[in-house]
């Protein structure tokens, strides 16, 4: 296949997904931008709480990946059967990920929250920080179950190559979230004033919205998405389907869950030298991820059309348009990370908070986007070895990179050290450096090429 075909299949699945997910983030960097009108303690506790929901997100994601790599597969094979099958397996999945989280963020959320208060500053009331973190938390809960559903039918049209409808249903439900914002975190136009609470509400709305519209849809085109057409006849899947596809998932779910949990520790770990860090990063991270979706879109692209081609038994091909895609990500995120770092004095002037806390958040966007093409390319490596099944080798390769390697080094930095907090956090990105290494060198010997779906129980 030609480069240009192959860019050109990349951006027509990626183009959707980065449209999407950055309205997405959109969304979230408007709620920031006005919650952080209320002052540093409001859009401090909504950025912990933001913390504890990512870890749920990504446990999500995990658990409807594995399934997904089967699905991308089974698509590229034509069997609709077996693609189907996937798709049940993602309700169960996502059954049991949401009771766990609910009970989790339920019963130790103050616990959880408490964690990210134990660093100083003269600026910010923690007691004030953490009653405003539990409000929020006490509405968030309510949008992990619309949350849910929309990834299990959002991921399988992907999956089919349809990134369009559950683009337009995240479009939709920016206007929801961004009006019902402004009515309910202000008080404008006779609705109550609620302050963060108005801001959890109308994030739940865009939820619900989101939701409806992508499964209404989905099933109003049925005939063009067969695997919808007697999928809840039975949500059943074969015994030995199920062994499968679970035994490929567990370590992607496990891999998502515990990276997720690695990123909030690491959060954890710079708090403790100061809550002022916390709000930094929180205004960085609001602006760093409207434009890493782009390098996150193309890595799912690769994900899935590399494992489209492996499931059609076409392994030169697959080998050949990985390497391609890899290069094209990290080239693209160079030109992200030149976007970053020209507006990085700009961006925190828009928050009503303290000159120290801007700054923190000037040199943590400055830091993080001089990552970006290496960040680019390594999500690029770890989509192709997932789409040839090397789950257990990605779960090495991710999670367990972060909680032996970068965990340990935050904190005996953060703890022992008095390097300055940018410094560790360089120190802490650099890192990433032994994982791309190891990556590409697993991806040039092929260990990942194998097509899933012709593997016997």
């Amino acid at each position: 296949m030609k480069v240009r075909q192959i860019f050109k299949r990349a951006l027509t699945l990626a183009v959707p997904m980065m449209i999407q997910n950055g309205i997405t983030n959109a969304v979230g960097l408007v709620d920031n931008i006005m919650v952080g009108s209320l002052g540093t303690e409001a859009f401090t506790a909504v950025s912990i709480v933001g913390q504890l929901i990512f870890v749920f997100n990504l446990a999500i994601f995990g658990g409807m990946s594995g399934p997904g790599i089967y699905g991308a597969q089974y698509f590229g094979q034509k069997n609709t059967e077996g693609f189907r099958g996937t798709v049940r397996v993602k309700h169960w999945i996502g059954a049991g990920v949401l009771l766990a989280g609910l009970a989790a963020l339920i019963f130790g959320g103050e616990f959880l929250i408490d964690l990210y208060l134990k660093g100083e500053s003269s600026d910010i009331d923690p007691v004030l920080t953490m009653s405003l973190a539990k409000s929020y938390l006490s509405v968030m809960l309510w949008g992990l179950p619309p949350f849910v559903i929309t990834q299990i039918y959002a991921g399988s049209l992907r999956e089919t190559g349809a990134s369009l409808k559950p683009m337009a249903a995240g479009v939709a439900s920016v206007f929801v979230d961004i009006a019902f914002n402004y009515l309910l975190i202000y008080g404008k136009f006779d609705f109550p004033q609620l302050g963060v609470q108005g801001a959890a509400i109308a994030t739940i709305m865009s939820r619900f919205a989101e939701m409806l519209i992508v499964v209404l849809w989905a099933f109003a085109a049925r005939k063009k998405h067969d695997f919808l057409i007697g999928l809840y006849k039975t949500l059943l899947v074969p015994k030995d389907a199920t062994i499968k596809i679970v035994k490929k998932s567990l370590p992607i779910f496990f891999n998502e869950f515990l990276w997720a949990g690695g990123i909030a520790v690491l959060t954890q770990c710079y708090s403790r030298r100061g809550l002022d860090i916390v709000a930094g990063m929180n205004i960085s991270n609001a602006l760093c991820n409207m434009l890493n979706v782009v390098f996150i879109a193309l890595g799912n692209a690769v994900g899935i059309l590399v494992g489209q081609t492996l499931g059609a038994g076409r392994y030169k091909d697959a080998k050949e348009e990985a390497f391609r895609l890899m290069w094209f990500t990290g080239g693209v995120s160079v030109i992200l990370t030149a976007i970053l770092i020209s507006i990085s004095g700009i961006f925190p002037n828009c928050y009503e908070t303290t000159v120290e806390v801007r700054n923190y958040a000037t040199w943590f966007v400055v830091i993080t986007s001089l990552f970006f093409p290496l960040q680019g390319f390594l999500n690029a490596l770890y989509f192709t070895l997932r789409s040839g099944g090397k789950t257990l080798v990605t779960f090495l390769f991710d999670s367990v990179f972060s909680w032996v390697v970068s965990v340990p080094a935050a904190y005996l930095l953060c703890t022992f050290t008095t390097l300055p907090i940018m410094s560790i956090f360089a120190i802490v990105q650099a890192l990433d450096f032994i994982k791309v290494t190891v990556g590409y060198i697993l991806v040039k010997k092929g260990v990942w090429i194998s097509s899933l779906v012709e593997e016997k129980a």
